[in-house]
């Protein structure tokens, strides 16, 4: 028997939505020797083991197959390059953790404003300072990536260690790629994101390892993992209808469905239908079922969860494990 493993941040705000991500779904992580532990359990999933590690060690740890699950920026694990995305699967986007990373270049160079133009100033840096342009980034494999992209060659990384934005001013590098929020810090270190430096607009994910060792143990904890996951999420953006399967009623589910994305659940021996219906087709779900012939009291709830005969989770983890 071989527990899955799941990897969440180990602190920070990072760590704190995630550890609220999850519990909202009703995972909750505990810690038995308080916040210092790095060790942890998971409530309600057996067979789980849960490693709490630094944002940059989830991802190289689902590149490299040592855990199952982890909660990372999808910026981390982009950073591994091409080789590492067809060995790690995003699961689900968690919708925290926002930042895009970008290209920014001394606000001072006034005629510099799109990737094309500091293709220009890399060619005429060269020829006047006989050296390549160079870029401070932590982002090594993305910059090579998105560079190589727009056509641009003559220019060299500095890998970053400290602060990158503050490579500029510190003459260090001439321009940087670096992950901002805000832009605020760029601003404070006079420096402007090229118009179409928009390298990556990255959030936290919940990744899946596919070169991890998947045992059938793992792959019943995934599920169930993840069947809370997907159905929180369905919750949230969907209400349930109950409705009288008057005559007309039955024949016009499968159209409620193809054109408002209701989904069937169930249909009870009182002749009652259960139909789950996203938030913003509700009222033109109930004119519809009207139309095709509801007499009766139509009625709708708002659920915690909302378990779907599919889990569309699991199944997409499944699909890429086969």
């Amino acid at each position: 028997m071989s527990a899955l493993v799941f990897a969440i941040p180990s602190k920070g705000r990072l760590q704190e939505q995630a550890l609220a991500f999850l519990a909202d779904a009703g995972l909750t992580i505990s810690q038995s020797r308080g916040t210092r532990d790095y060790a942890a359990k998971l409530s309600g999933v057996d067979n789980v083991t849960v490693a709490l590690l630094s944002a940059v060690e989830i991802a190289d740890e689902l590149n490299a197959g040592r855990v199952h699950f982890g909660i990372s920026g999808e910026d981390l694990l982009r950073e591994h390059g091409q080789a590492a995305a067809e060995r790690t699967l995003v699961v689900e986007k968690l919708g925290f953790g926002r930042a895009n990373v970008v290209v920014a270049v001394p606000r001072a160079w006034i005629d510099v404003a799109r990737m094309s133009d500091l293709d220009d100033v890399a060619a005429s840096f060269r020829t006047r300072h006989h050296r390549r342009l160079r870029i401070a980034t932590k982002y090594v494999n993305l910059t090579r990536d998105f560079f190589a992209g727009h056509g641009i060659g003559d220019y060299r990384v500095v890998e970053s260690l400290g602060a990158t934005e503050g490579a500029p001013a510190a003459g260090t590098a001439e321009a940087i790629v670096d992950i901002t929020t805000t832009g605020t810090t760029l601003a404070a270190n006079d420096l402007k994101v090229l118009d179409d430096g928009l390298i990556l607009e990255s959030q936290a994910v919940l990744a899946a390892s596919l070169d991890a060792a998947w045992s059938d143990t793992a792959r019943a904890a995934a599920r169930l993992i993840l069947e809370r996951i997907a159905a929180r999420a369905l919750a949230k953006r969907a209400q349930i209808i109950r409705v009288r399967l008057d005559p007309g009623v039955e024949a016009a589910l499968p159209a409620l469905e193809h054109t408002l994305g209701a989904k069937l659940l169930s249909k009870s021996a009182g002749g009652e239908a259960t139909v789950v219906i996203p938030d913003a087709n509700l009222a033109t779900a109930i004119a519809f079922l009207r139309a095709g012939g509801a007499q009766g009291t139509v009625t709708s709830e708002r659920a915690d969860y909302i378990f779907a005969p599919e889990n569309p989770l699991f199944a997409k983890l499944q699909a890429k494990l086969a």
